[in-house]
């Protein structure tokens, strides 16, 4: 395992599947070779929500926690912790605005922002909520509105893209890399678009 990646190697586009049939909020990210990189599992029924994320879905070796900071807050900050309790940094929605159109920002080991995680176009998910409410016609938003986001560093530079794909059944989304990353990033975007992804995907 290398310093900057938490799965190594990585060849992208690197996809989060999302598991169907089940009451849990799971999916496996695996790389451009189909190889499973991780396990990504959010434990039901907490009060402040929790994520682990494991090697694979044995969930035999834990690789680390993302824990919130708060109870169903629109401020909420994720933690990404490792095992041992060690912080290697977090991502914070940002609050109200991100009803609107999602914005996170995502800080180093030192709580310092590098990154900002943004949704392209905030009118798909008004197209996805109405659409879903026309009977038949509802079935077909998970095909047509899928939105996009982009990973920034402060000055603009655009590090990676993250876009849900085209599905009528289930939910995939892919994450494409646009640069060099610098030392930590890419680790930081996994996690934070993991968890992103969760609470993303509850508003279709």
């Amino acid at each position: 395992m290398s310093e900057t990646s938490i799965f190594d190697p990585v060849f992208y586009p690197y996809q989060f599947i999302f598991r169907i049939g089940t009451i849990h909020n799971d999916f496996r990210a695996v790389d451009a070779s189909g190889t499973t990189k991780a396990f990504v599992k959010q434990k039901l029924f907490k009060f402040k929500e929790h994520v682990q994320v494991f090697t694979d879905e044995s969930q035999t070796e834990l690789l680390y926690n993302i824990r919130a900071n708060k109870w169903l807050d629109f401020n909420t900050t994720y933690s990404f912790d490792k095992p041992d309790g060690s912080s290697i940094g977090r991502v914070a929605r940002k609050g109200w605005r991100s009803l609107w159109k999602a914005q996170y920002e995502l800080y180093d080991e030192r709580d310092q922002q590098d990154l900002i995680i943004q949704e392209k176009n905030a009118w798909t998910k008004v197209g996805d909520a109405v659409l879903s409410e026309i009977p038949i016609l509802g079935i077909f938003t998970g095909y047509l509105f899928n939105p996009s986001y982009t990973v920034k560093r402060p000055d603009g530079t655009l590090v990676a893209t993250f876009k849900k794909e085209a599905s009528f059944f289930g939910r995939k989304f892919n994450l494409y890399q646009e640069t060099m990353f610098e030392k930590g990033e890419e680790q930081r975007i996994q996690l934070g678009l993991m968890m992103m992804a969760l609470l993303e995907r509850r508003r279709g």
